[in-house]
């Protein structure tokens, strides 16, 4: 886990993002991180997240921010309280923050790195070949925009 130094944009600060922001970043064109980003609309009830997609202009800074490439995008980044999660540990964040019985899931940041973080890169780097790929980024419709980011998506 990183503490998130934010740094400005080009045409805005990503301050404006504000650490206290709650934010989910996931890749808009893949099916499986498409899906997590819809199971949590579902499932964040108390609305604590806000989404950006990877390829967004916010996104995009986030990423290089934290030294990681800006086309391939193999993992989500969970923001909860200024700091972010990569990986399964992305992942055991957004379930810690849910309510109900969801929280159970995060259990898996328990499990040794030299575990973890194999199994998160072999699943992300097949993500595409297991779960496909979408032509184009996701946009998101009317009952979405609430959800997103200011600019969050591309």
């Amino acid at each position: 886990m990183a503490k998130l130094i934010w740094y400005p944009m080009q045409d805005r600060a990503i301050s404006d993002v504000g650490t206290e922001q709650n934010l989910i970043v996931f890749d808009g064109e893949c099916v499986l991180c498409s899906r997590f980003f819809r199971f949590m609309l579902w499932a964040d009830t108390k609305k604590r997240f806000k989404f950006v997609i990877a390829q967004s202009p916010i996104g995009q800074s986030l990423y290089r921010q934290l030294g990681l490439p800006t086309d391939e995008f193999e993992t989500n980044l969970v923001i909860v309280d200024g700091v972010v999660h990569q990986r399964l540990d992305a992942f055991a964040a957004a379930m810690r923050s849910l309510p109900a019985l969801w929280p159970v899931l995060s259990a898996c940041r328990f499990l040794p790195r030299f575990l973890k973080d194999p199994l998160y890169h072999f699943i992300a780097r097949h993500r595409f070949a297991f779960f496909g790929r979408f032509e184009t980024c996701l946009v998101p419709d009317s009952s979405m925009n609430a959800q997103f980011f200011p600019g969050g998506y591309a």
